[in-house]
């Protein structure tokens, strides 16, 4: 526990040290965030905001993990695939920049890096990093060897965790603030496996987003980008990976699932019925067109992964 509380505090300060530098290169190279036109009318103040921060609290979690544990395998397996995903994202937000527009990469490009990523990713892990093929059911007891096919259902959880952690980052301080709770579940679900490593790499995540929430949190002076979520979600999602407990990741980053899910649910409804089922998606847009503020909807969202997250280690005690 000395360690992970090491990691921990070290990833902290160390991301916040460099937000004030980090900011200020990203102001001179006015790499400034891009908001959409037809979101809440509040985001426009958003406009020009530095992105790409997300360099911020990856320097900071690699730095602490690699203090700490720097002769583990596992664990720069793990920062590798972190931020194999971050410059998935960091090419996307440079797209976004240098053409001042919401969208950069192509969704068929950031998908077809994604799952390539992911798949070498779920080989790595169950052949040489001892995860092995046998994937636990919750609440059951049934136990599956997937053999080879086994890859594939890492690249899902890897995928469906990075972008969905990537819609969820659309308010200030909320991806930041729900990924720190769940990194903190995984830390506790590793600890009790006996993952030394993967409690390492947990808490420095978590300190990553701590510190990073000095700087992101309502109003925001810069934004993590796809640089920053796209690596979160794929962190979270290795962690899933090696403390097995793939099957149990929608419920400990229930509110990741339910973002993602009121996306697919209003884009079926749109295009079935023309209507929509939500006054605007990712949810969290539609609660701040219902007139919640924002540091309200933020609340909301921490509390309900609080509540989740406990809920997933419940599950795992009974």
């Amino acid at each position: 526990m000395t360690e992970a509380f090491k990691a921990l505090g070290l990833a902290t300060t160390i991301t916040i040290i460099l937000g004030p530098p980090i900011i200020a290169v990203l102001r001179r190279l006015k790499a400034g965030q891009t908001v959409r036109s037809d979101g809440p009318r509040q985001h426009l103040s958003k406009s020009g905001t530095p992105t790409m921060g997300g360099i911020m609290f990856l320097i900071g979690l690699t730095i602490a993990a690699l203090i700490i544990k720097r002769d583990s395998p596992l664990l720069l397996s793990a920062i590798i695939l972190t931020w194999g995903f971050a410059l998935i994202g960091f090419v996307d937000d440079s797209l976004k920049v240098v053409f001042h527009r919401p969208l950069g990469l192509l969704a068929r490009q950031k998908l077809g890096g994604q799952i390539l990523l992911s798949l070498v990713a779920g080989v790595a892990a169950m052949q040489w990093l001892g995860r092995g093929s046998i994937v636990a059911v919750p609440l059951l007891d049934w136990q599956w060897d997937l053999g080879w096919f086994y890859p594939f259902l890492a690249a899902l959880v890897l995928v469906s965790a990075a972008n969905a952690v990537n819609l969820t980052d659309g308010l200030d301080g909320l991806a930041a603030g729900t990924c720190f709770w769940v990194a903190l579940a995984y830390a506790l679900i590793a600890l009790v496996s006996g993952q030394a490593e993967m409690v390492v790499f947990a808490m420095a995540l978590a300190g990553g987003c701590l510190g990073f929430l000095a700087y992101n949190i309502h109003p925001a002076k810069v934004f993590m980008g796809d640089t920053g979520s796209l690596a979160l979600g794929a962190a979270l999602g290795f962690l899933a990976i090696m403390t097995r407990t793939e099957l149990l990741f929608p419920l400990l980053g229930g509110v990741f699932v339910i973002e993602a899910l009121s996306v697919i649910i209003q884009v079926i409804s749109f295009r079935l019925t023309g209507r929509r089922v939500f006054r605007m998606s990712p949810l969290h847009h539609h609660f701040e067109l219902a007139g919640w503020s924002e540091g309200k909807v933020v609340v909301l969202f921490w509390g309900l992964t609080i509540m989740l997250a406990a809920g997933g280690l419940y599950v795992l005690t009974i």
